[in-house]
């Protein structure tokens, strides 16, 4: 079969197989009288060989040892190629992100999209301050998309950088909360501590609704965080477990003023008072707690404590006892004298 015939057939080109014959990897095995190429089945199947070995990722030297060395090993060269191809293919992936960050971006122009380039790169330094300082160098009014930092944010170990990433994503506005919730329902206990640690310096109902939902997290410092940032929201949800943090001696004296914030609600103030109570006649034999739980009284608004310390003054456990009569002048002074 001539030249022209093997290309119409199979598909290749008769440059292609001049260049084959070239190299030596399919040489016809005859010639016309004229002295045109004139190729045997056995040739044509050598062909279709080489274009099936090219179509794995084979350059035309290992196809050409593959055909003609019996030693040569199919396996190795497979894995071998399934390791390259992965990494092309990792590249093109992170690459691909890269432009879909950009152009989440929309950046107005090429200062925009070197601004974003810029701070992707920082990003992935190895060098925590190089990444500190992508994240605060000036934004000149480039909008970096939420999504970005927020998966930087669940990612970050280094609390100086982390903070900064917090910070840039309350900024950044737009679906921040939705970004970074994400990291709530990770397996890891660390993402989920960073995510929270986001999420509750993040502004709306949107994601106050993630942080309540943090309550029931099976990690207590995910619990503790969303609680407090609760509190300070003003959201009673957070009123056990704030209690519980005064109990448990974890950020105890930030609970106890947020449970006197969330007192100053006249429904509530009674719920909060009698928790406060049940729990220091609970718990008799724990002096650290019962100081604990005395010392958060301090924090109710008005006179709403004054019997029960009162009542403290008395109390077997010494401490206790000090602690309660000294509150109880404090109170007593300060309704005496409301505008001091």
């Amino acid at each position: 079969m001539l030249i022209g015939e093997v290309a119409r057939r199979s598909g290749v080109s008769a440059r292609m197989l001049r260049h084959y014959d070239a190299l030596g990897l399919v040489q016809p095995t005859g010639r016309t009288v004229g002295g045109y190429r004139e190729y045997s089945p056995e040739d044509i199947r050598r062909i279709l060989h080489v274009e099936g070995l090219r179509s794995l990722g084979l350059s035309l030297s290992q196809i050409g040892r593959a055909l003609d060395d019996s030693g040569f090993s199919a396996t190795a060269l497979v894995g071998d190629l399934i390791r390259k191809t992965e990494e092309r293919l990792n590249r093109e992936q992170e690459l691909l992100e890269r432009l879909r960050t950009v152009d989440a971006a929309e950046p107005a122009g090429w200062q925009d999209v070197l601004r974003i380039v810029e701070l992707l790169h920082g990003l992935g330094s190895q060098s925590a301050a190089r990444r500190q300082q992508a994240v605060l160098a000036p934004a000149e009014d480039v909008s970096v998309p939420a999504e970005l930092l927020a998966e930087a944010v669940l990612t970050e170990s280094d609390p100086n950088v982390a903070g900064a990433l917090r910070w840039a994503l309350a900024r950044a506005g737009g679906d921040g909360v939705a970004s970074v919730a994400s990291g709530m329902g990770s397996a890891d206990v660390d993402v989920r501590r960073r995510a929270v640690l986001a999420i509750a310096e993040l502004p709306g109902g949107e994601a106050t609704a993630v942080l309540t939902d943090a309550l029931d997290d099976a990690d207590s410092t995910v619990r503790r965080t969303a609680a407090l940032a609760l509190g300070a929201r003003g959201v009673t949800q957070s009123v056990p477990a704030l209690l519980g943090m005064v109990i448990e001696g974890s950020n105890d004296v930030e609970a106890a003023e947020l449970l006197g914030s969330l007192a100053r609600d006249a429904n509530w103030a009674d719920r909060i008072m009698s928790a406060l109570i049940d729990e220091l006649t609970e718990q008799p034999a724990d002096s650290a707690v019962r100081i604990r739980l005395t010392q958060a009284l301090a924090e109710m608004p008005g006179t709403i404590a004054l019997d029960i310390l009162q009542q403290l003054v008395h109390d077997d456990e010494r401490a206790v006892a000090l602690i309660a009569e000294t509150l109880v002048t404090r109170i007593q002074q300060r309704s005496d004298n409301p505008n001091q």
